[in-house]
């Protein structure tokens, strides 16, 4: 008999964040107890008495991995209903989160012997005595599926290339199908058809399919051009994809049968409890590269911005005339940064995007023309209340917001300064915290692929970022700029415009949404239309006129119409037979059109290459700005038909093998290398990781456990604490400070910073900061002196402009920035390096690329204290009430809480919050000892 839980009253259960109306009332007895059969023989899996026989492993035990919270994503509705009544979780739904929040406070005596403490033993295989499952999927011979007892991590093995893939298929349904039900309707534009209209799911979906608004048949024709220009790796490619999607199609017939399926489907109105009414829809190919879609515009799609930036100069020439306005815009643009930190720091030079001397093509808009370009059409019901188009428009504006701005770093040391010889890597992705994770962990083992680590859910097919037989490899988001903006001249109408001198017409790409009330999410019935009109220069994002002309704005991406190219790069990663040393490695991911910085360590060496389909622009084409849509601007050799161009050669990505050390945090790659993002200056959160590599380097014999440490102390510390702070207090102590109020401020700042100016518990689980005063300070102070040190000199109107291309902080409890709050990533975008060179040229330092002006007190020692001071005096009256203004999970006031990171809810399972760090979310601990 199923076991009986007691009862006496219907419970009302809690609704998890960023899943709104998610369960909001509902008799939690009554369905549990009706539920725990199903639930007990769905998920049942025999435990196996033989060792998996692992593949060749060079690593000696010394390769180690992290994923939180857990590596199962799925949950039936009998758990789902358990956790929102009691907080009870599935098993191996967050055994991960505790050892990753632990390594905040466990870091300072960590050792080599105790990493494992913290992280996952990503050897290859499982050992007999932990084996917790063993399934042959759909009864096949020619694969199996071991899953360990700690993690639940499944380690596939083929015998034939179709059945490994199958079963990394099985095996993705079984860890994450409904996040990919979730993520393909999102690519789709559809997610509100499938899951509700809550404004943060409309959100989502505007946010993506604004950016890649394909058809079915645009889906299909990547899949056909990826096949037809790669040869038998094309082929091969195909081949994998389908057995793969068999594979998730078997665990969904299986589930639906054995009705173990997530319970977020009848939740959301697609399955009945009680009869299994309802369909669960079959995956086909195009579903996979509408995953892709997301993935790609979530961390692999640097550039754009290029009318926000010819606003900004047009505010800048207005306040200060042509000449010197466009030199105060390009001292804050920092396109080339003398002082800016850099990933290849041996004077390698790989111009890209650099300025122009002279600009040619230059379609900047009239001032005050600019209007964004509509995406959502006819509204109805829900959809057309009053705050509907407000809420879904600030909901797509932070959608995801943590995986989409903040994003992974890396630290590699070449053997020739560590203990053992061997280089020594610790690196991963900042891909956001999100319960399920959007990445998951696997082993396979087959055919031609030989890997362990983190992929996208839905597209595992292959290991994405991870570990070979004697290889590791990851990648941080690089942002180079593939996306350009074009001028279209209209003609005839709105929806007319020429090109190439002949009238036509925009294509119009709808998507109409409907939705109604569901226990998961109780939004009243609504619909609405997305509306993009494409061009031959990509879609139109904005309307203006141009010395009176009307024209729009496009946005030309040269991943566009080809996010399914790169499966071939990650295809050559997984294969042991083509990746054997650093060269075939930089080979491999030339494949990978994404804008990432790779890294990779075997035994012996380590590299570094920076990927992307980097377009070739014509002469005197300025990447900043909108260009007019004219042959002579066009990139090179560019087939709007196919959207192909040529691109710059690999020789000319910044590349490296063997250089001592390598940091990135998504910095500046290399000297002349344009990134397409503003605040690569003089302070940048890669400094956190370049100070203390550089100095570990220098003094030698670095082993994992130092350089993990590195990380994690990084990963505690406050950017504008540790490189900004100082100088301001310079400026402040310049004389004595008399104020009482401003003297104890100052105080509590000086011994903060001379305790590490970290934002770390006083112990481990106490919820409280160390120097917690003068942290509220700090967080209090730095948007107060931004405004005070630069609006006067430069006029609202332009400080206004500026702060739209980049905001001024980025502090871990900011609920308005970039990444939103409770997102973990921090002091990525901020105004510090502004900051940092106004001060230090108001004390009269030596700075290397210089703002166009001294702004702090007009330049003037005395007046730039006082405004200090005084703004120092405003921010340490502030309670931390006011600065921490509370929200659905903290209370006013409640400073750890404002901080701390969440596990945001994409389906009915949720987790409890824990402390700050800024690190990636998947992490690799890599030492090979041997090479084959």
């Amino acid at each position: 008999m199923p076991r009986r839980i007691p009862c006496t009253a219907p419970v009302r259960l809690r609704t998890p964040g960023r899943f709104p109306g998610f369960l909001k009332t509902a008799s939690v007895c009554a369905l549990i107890a009706g539920l725990l059969t199903p639930l007990s023989v769905g998920t049942s899996r025999p435990a196996a008495a033989a060792e998996l026989a692992a593949a060749a492993d060079h690593c000696g035990n010394q390769c180690s991995d992290i994923l939180p919270p857990g590596q199962n994503g799925n949950a039936t509705l009998a758990q789902i209903l358990l956790n929102q009544a009691f907080g009870t979780q599935p098993a191996h739904a967050e055994d991960q989160l505790g050892p990753y929040a632990n390594l905040a406070k466990g870091h300072t005596t960590l050792t080599n012997a105790t990493i494992n403490t913290f992280f996952n033993d990503a050897s290859f295989g499982v050992p007999a005595d932990q084996v917790a499952s063993t399934v042959k999927p759909a009864g096949r011979g020619d694969v199996t599926i071991v899953r360990d007892k700690k993690t639940g991590v499944p380690h596939i093995t083929g015998t034939t290339r179709y059945g490994t893939e199958f079963g990394a298929g099985y095996a993705a349904a079984e860890d994450r199908l409904w996040l990919m039900d979730v993520f393909r309707h999102v690519g789709r534009g559809q997610l509100t058809s499938f899951a509700g209209g809550a404004a943060d799911n409309q959100g989502l979906e505007q946010q993506f399919w604004r950016n890649a608004p394909y058809t079915e048949a645009d889906l299909q024709a990547q899949i056909d051009n990826a096949v037809a220009t790669n040869g038998a790796r094309g082929q091969q490619a195909l081949a994998d994809a389908n057995a793969y999607l068999d594979g998730i199609n078997a665990y969904i017939d299986a589930s639906d049968s054995g009705r173990y399926f997530p319970g977020e489907y009848v939740l959301t109105g697609h399955k009945d409890s009680i009869t299994n009414a309802g369909t669960i829809a079959r995956f086909k190919i195009t579903d996979l590269v509408a995953l892709g879609s997301v993935i790609g515009a979530l961390f692999g799609s640097g550039g754009g911005g290029e009318v926000d930036n010819a606003i900004s100069l047009l505010a800048a020439q207005e306040k200060y005339g042509v000449e010197q306005g466009t030199k105060v815009w390009e001292s804050f643009r920092e396109r080339n940064d003398p002082e800016a930190v850099m990933t290849l720091h041996d004077g390698q030079s790989f111009p890209y995007a650099v300025r122009p001397e002279n600009p040619q093509g230059l379609a900047l808009p009239d001032a005050g023309s600019v209007v964004g370009e509509p995406l959502v059409y006819d509204r109805t019901g829900s959809a057309a209340a009053s705050t509907a188009a407000t809420a879904s428009s600030t909901a797509a504006a932070t959608a995801l917001g943590s995986a989409r701005r903040g994003m992974s770093n890396a630290l590699v040391v070449s053997g020739d300064h560590t203990a053992s010889g061997h280089p020594v890597a610790v690196f991963g992705p900042q891909t956001g915290y999100f319960a399920p994770q959007l990445l998951l962990l696997q082993e396979i083992q087959g055919p031609g692929i030989s890997a362990r680590g983190a992929s996208f859910a839905g597209l595992s097919m292959y290991v994405e970022l991870g570990r070979g037989q004697d290889y590791a490899w990851s990648a941080t988001t690089s942002g180079q700029d593939i996306i350009d903006a074009y001028a279209v001249e209209l003609c005839q109408d709105d929806y007319h415009y020429l090109y190439r001198g002949v009238c036509t017409a925009m294509e119009k790409v709808e998507q109409k949404n409907v939705w109604k009330p569901t226990t998961a999410d109780s939004t009243p019935a609504g619909s609405y239309t997305m509306r993009v009109w494409r061009t031959e220069y990509g879609p139109v994002t904005h309307r203006a006129t141009v010395g009176g002309k009307k024209v729009a704005y496009t946005t030309l991406r040269s991943s566009f119409l080809h996010e399914a190219d790169s499966i071939i790069g990650f295809q050559m990663l997984n294969d042991p037979d083509y990746v054997k040393g650093p060269e075939s490695f930089q080979s491999a991911v030339q494949h990978i059109n994404y804008t990432f910085n790779w890294f990779y360590a075997d035994s012996e060496h380590t590299a570094y290459y920076n990927s992307g389909d980097n377009p070739v622009r014509a002469a005197g084409v300025d990447a900043e700005f909108p260009a007019w849509a004219r042959p002579a601007y066009e990139w090179r050799s560019w087939d709007p038909a196919t959207n192909t161009a040529a691109y710059t050669p690999p020789s000319q990505h910044p590349n490296s093998i063997d250089q001592d050390y390598y940091i990135s945090w998504n910095n500046k790659q290399a000297k002349d290398y344009a990134t397409a993002s503003w605040g690569d200056g003089s302070v940048h959160r890669g400094n956190l990781l370049e100070t203390r590599v550089k100095k570990l380097v220098q003094a030698g014999g670095v082993t994992r456990a130092a350089l993990v440490k590195a990380m994690a102390d990084a990963a505690l510390a406050d950017l504008r604490a540790e490189d900004v702070l100082p100088d301001l207090l310079k400026v402040i102590n310049s004389s004595a400070v008399t104020d009482t109020a401003a003297a104890a401020a100052v105080s509590k700042l000086q011994a903060w910073l001379t305790a590490g100016g970290k934002r770390t518990e006083t112990t481990a689980g106490s919820k409280t900061y160390g120097h917690a005063d003068a942290i509220r300070i700090l967080d209090a102070w730095w948007p107060l002196l931004v405004k005070a040190e630069f609006e006067p000199g430069l006029g609202a109107g332009l400080y206004a402009a500026f702060t739209a291309n980049l905001p001024v902080d980025e502090p871990p409890s900011a609920a308005h920035g970039p990444t939103g709050a409770h997102a973990g990533s921090s002091f990525q975008y901020g105004w510090w390096s502004y900051v940092d060179k106004d001060i230090r040229a108001v004390l009269g330092e030596p700075v290397q690329g210089p703002l166009a002006q001294k702004y702090c007190g007009g330049g003037s020692l005395s007046a730039c204290r006082t405004t200090l001071i005084a703004t120092l005096k405003e921010a340490a009256g502030r309670t931390a009430a006011q600065v921490y203004p509370g929200d659905t999970l903290c209370a006013a006031g409640n400073q750890w809480c404002a901080d701390s990171i969440v596990q945001r809810t994409l389906g009915g399972i949720k987790h409890g919050n824990i402390s700050w760090q800024n690190r990636p979310t998947y992490q690799q601990v890599v030492e090979f000892t041997s090479h084959r």
